[in-house]
């Protein structure tokens, strides 16, 4: 009975960004997939997100979208004065609002989630975040005329006991183009683990196709926890088949902005040591069957904010029930992305506005 109720959901869940192989039956179907379907929603959804994407590359330049679609990341260093680049980081020092935290192997994620309510607190962020030349490149880039979903982000790298972060695995978050920006306020270095991104992986060649083709049917049958999610993972041996160029880590100076698509295989760079680093971060995803970019309004962007929150206190009230904490769960102590061990003090004018802080 649960099975023929669900199956109306299931078949419109076809044309949404649902991508779980193991949550959804008809998307898991070994002989559907051994038909195409996986394939199919592929082609279909990167065939409309790339006409999203033109429509909304105007005032883009072509370097940038040229490094987009071929490279799959856009890369600008000193995207901020130097003035305005040890403002906006005195803030995120100082920044005291909720953060919530997440443990994956042994790293810690902490995040600020920048919306309404922390914004009018951190006026150097929401400048940021208002900033004209950077909302055409995530609305290019995410094919979407909205505004994404930000964060002050800190990962902490070796805080906890555990196995290794599944994170600083090379994967793909779903089967259809997103976008996620990475703007560092630290230096980034093989000490605190590099932002990873194979070169051109986000392209769908016959290679790529014919690889998700074999995994859509390998998972179907029996698939690793994240891969049946949707989010496939890449070993070196599947990159020797696709003929992929090495990952490339990012290790770039403080007031880098990196965007990428992260239908590509990306991942966290692993760290040589106990270490954080700290970056604006935005996430944008939609439904890529939907051939309308969308409308951009302060109240579609409160209203998406909105919705995350009720989620995750609804996780939250569902955590307690059993008697534990929710996968993202609120820190009670002082904002530990605040404190200064979290963000290194590599730039000179940076160190002094941090010490006068202080």
């Amino acid at each position: 009975m649960k099975k023929l109720l669900m199956a109306p959901v299931w078949l419109v869940q076809i044309f949404t960004q649902t991508k779980s192989f193991t949550r959804n039956p008809i998307l898991g179907s070994t002989l559907l997939n051994r038909l195409g379907l996986h394939v199919a929603r592929i082609v279909l959804a990167h065939s409309i997100m790339r006409l999203r994407m033109l429509i909304l590359s105007r005032g883009v330049s072509k370097q940038h979208r040229q490094s987009y679609f071929s490279n799959g990341y856009i890369l600008i260093p000193d995207f901020l004065t130097t003035r305005a680049f040890a403002e906006l980081k005195q803030e995120i020092h100082l920044a005291n609002a909720e953060v919530r935290e997440c443990t994956q192997g042994d790293t810690l994620t902490h995040r600020i989630m920048l919306d309404e309510n922390s914004l009018p607190t951190m006026p150097q962020a929401q400048r940021f975040l208002q900033s004209l030349e950077l909302r055409k490149l995530l609305k290019f880039a995410s094919g979407v005329n909205g505004q994404p979903v930000s964060y002050v982000q800190t990962i902490k790298n070796h805080f906890v006991e555990g196995p290794p972060d599944p994170q600083k695995n090379l994967h793909s978050d779903t089967f259809h183009p997103t976008m996620k920006s990475w703007y560092f306020v630290d230096d980034v270095d093989e000490r605190n683990g590099p932002f990873t991104y194979v070169p051109g992986s986000q392209q769908l060649t016959f290679a790529r196709l014919r690889w998700e083709y074999r995994r859509s049917i390998e998972i179907s049958e029996d698939g690793d926890r994240y891969s049946g999610n949707g989010s496939l993972r890449l070993s070196s041996e599947d990159a020797k088949e696709m003929g992929l160029p090495p990952a490339r880590g990012f290790k770039v100076p403080a007031n880098t902005l990196v965007i990428a698509n992260t239908h590509g295989f990306h991942c966290r760079g692993n760290a040589s040591e106990r270490s954080t680093r700290t970056e604006l971060w935005t996430i944008s995803r939609s439904n890529p069957f939907n051939p309308f970019p969308g409308i951009d309004h302060p109240w579609l962007t409160n209203l998406q904010n909105k919705a995350l929150h009720a989620y995750r206190e609804y996780c939250d009230r569902k955590a307690i029930k059993r008697g534990t904490v929710s996968s993202w769960h609120v820190i009670e102590a002082r904002n530990t992305i605040g404190q200064q061990e979290i963000i290194p003090d590599t730039d000179e004018q940076s160190r002094q506005l941090l010490h006068e802080a202080s």
